[in-house]
């Protein structure tokens, strides 16, 4: 999926404006999440524009750290884990199934990309995802131990676990949406670990099939402290912490061409239709 060499850990703490001495401990994986999913915006213009995003280490360095630009799971993720292993975190790549807007885990295949994290001197790995891209995600990682509820950042999140006839237990993450006073799950998962080339088919389909939400149209996402916002086509929508909602709608394309520059810090590549 990526080549380590080239990967420039003081440029991507410089990305994410993570300050100080990193080492392999828990307040640094707190402090990284953190940081990354507030300093890089979740976007699909690459997918929009027919074709799949290079998951190579060098391409993301150019797009997403060097460059205005963000990326979905499977970047945000590469990245994310790239950093980690810089830093002496043993990381183990995870894939799940969405499961918000579907029946059951089952009538999803799993395309979504988390990763497993274990910290020296921690009885228990964490959950780490930077890349889901909705006003619920992560922010911070979370134990990767079902029944337990964790809070941290604003936002309330916790693990329980599914029937399935599988033989590995089978997980959901849920986030607590204040709007509504309810837990909504976001994706199921178990930790079998997968390979590189796993996300590479997983990111080819995603990124091209015409089935993929993500071929159809363009769709952004900040996280800011307190708040989130989205531009699902011209839809742009602002969620607060209380879970206020506001939306408006946008019809002008050099409009939406500067919202995505001011607001999301993205820079649309040219020829590229933001509302369709």
């Amino acid at each position: 999926m990526s080549d380590t060499a080239d990967f420039d850990l003081g440029a991507y703490l410089d990305r994410i404006g993570r300050r100080g001495e990193p080492r392999a401990d828990l307040a640094t994986l707190r402090e990284v999440h953190l940081a990354h999913a507030l300093s890089m915006p979740f976007e699909n213009l690459d997918t929009v524009r027919g074709s799949a995003p290079s998951l190579a280490t060098a391409d993301l360095m150019a797009k997403m750290v060097h460059g205005r630009r963000g990326g979905y799971c499977y970047e945000h993720n590469t990245l994310l884990r790239l950093a980690l292993e810089a830093l002496g975190f043993r990381v183990t790549p995870l894939a799940g199934r969405v499961v918000v807007g579907a029946g059951s885990p089952e009538s999803r295949p799993r395309t979504h990309a988390m990763l497993r994290v274990e910290v020296a001197g921690e009885p228990r790995p964490y959950l780490a995802d930077v890349g889901f891209g909705a006003p619920g995600a992560l922010l911070l990682p979370v134990p990767l131990v079902t029944g337990t509820e964790s809070e941290g950042a604003g936002r309330r999140h916790r693990l329980v676990r599914l029937p399935h006839d599988g033989p590995l237990e089978l997980c959901e993450l849920q986030t607590y949406d204040p709007g509504t006073g309810r837990w909504a799950g976001q994706y199921a998962f178990t930790q079998e670990p997968f390979a590189a080339v796993d996300f590479e088919v997983f990111n080819w389909y995603v990124g091209t099939s015409p089935r993929s939400p993500f071929t159809r149209r363009a769709y952004l996402q900040r996280t800011f402290a307190g708040r989130h916002l989205s531009l699902d086509g011209g839809l742009l929508t602002e969620t607060l912490a209380d879970g206020t909602v506001t939306r408006r709608t946008l019809t002008d394309e050099a409009e939406a061409r500067r919202v995505a520059a001011e607001e999301f810090g993205v820079e649309v590549p040219g020829g590229t239709a933001l509302l369709g």
